[in-house]
């Protein structure tokens, strides 16, 4: 094993076992919070809303929870791994060593992504208890979910060197990406909207991850889900480009 490979294993493992040893703080929130929105928008408000092109209204809604819940923790994972690194220091022990610049943005992105995914799977397993979960699509679903937690954990990234203190990151998960989320067709098909509002709606990167999981899950989709895989995949690899070249340049690293 080449020295390269036993660094980027080394930082990725202790990235993953960061949030793997709270997992209070990092895996019952996100299965409370689905509970509850399988309760009142699966259950309560489901039963009088009825089917959404040709499913139940809890699948419908059930893999926009899912896009939901792996981009946020994607997203504050690296975020805060970033930003609690430089705040306390530690993570010039990381910027010490003789690990390249792209091993240190895939170490962080990997161990993101890991969480995104595990906090998917968590979100299934809670709708599990609400709901059949069919998968239409397994090729397309593990592909947008790998997609899109890896974007965010590269964005995660950015917000972490950006930030200049906790209540950046809180602004931009709480207030940036969930909003962006909720507005992204989780709760409604784009076709009740008035056309006006619906060509708006397609500005919404969210749209896309939505429906792409959404097609890969029940097979329902507004949107070509070849085009929005491809133009996911070419914005994350221009998102991780950035992020290397943050790191190269050491921005929020050593100023």
């Amino acid at each position: 094993m080449s020295r390269s490979t036993v660094q980027l294993k080394t930082l990725v493992r202790r990235e993953i076992l960061r949030f793997v040893r709270r997992p209070y703080n990092t895996f019952l929130p996100p299965i409370i919070t689905n509970t509850l929105y399988f309760s009142v928008f699966g259950v309560i408000l489901g039963s009088r809303i009825g089917a959404i092109a040709g499913v139940s209204y809890i699948q419908f809604v059930l893999p926009g929870l899912v896009v939901l819940g792996a981009i946020s923790d994607a997203f504050e994972n690296a975020s805060f791994s970033i930003f609690h690194g430089r705040w306390n220091n530690y993570i010039d022990a990381v910027i010490v060593t003789p690990m390249s610049n792209l091993n240190m943005v895939v170490s962080y992105v990997i161990a993101s992504a890991t969480r995104g995914i595990l906090t998917a799977l968590l979100i299934v397993g809670v709708g599990l208890v609400f709901t059949s979960v069919p998968i239409s699509h397994p090729f397309y679903l593990v592909g947008f979910i790998l997609v899109i937690t890896t974007l965010f954990g590269g964005l995660g990234i950015i917000g972490g060197l950006w930030a200049d203190d906790f209540d950046y990151l809180t602004v931009m998960n709480q207030f940036i990406l969930r909003p962006l989320v909720f507005f992204g067709a989780v709760f409604y098909s784009l076709d009740v909207l008035p056309p006006l509002w619906r060509n708006v709606s397609l500005l919404n990167p969210m749209v896309y991850m939505v429906n792409g999981v959404r097609y890969g899950m029940i097979g329902v989709t507004e949107i070509n889900p070849n085009t929005s895989l491809v133009v996911l995949s070419v914005t994350t690899a221009v998102v991780l480009a950035f992020d290397f070249l943050l790191f190269k340049r050491g921005y929020g690293l050593t100023e």
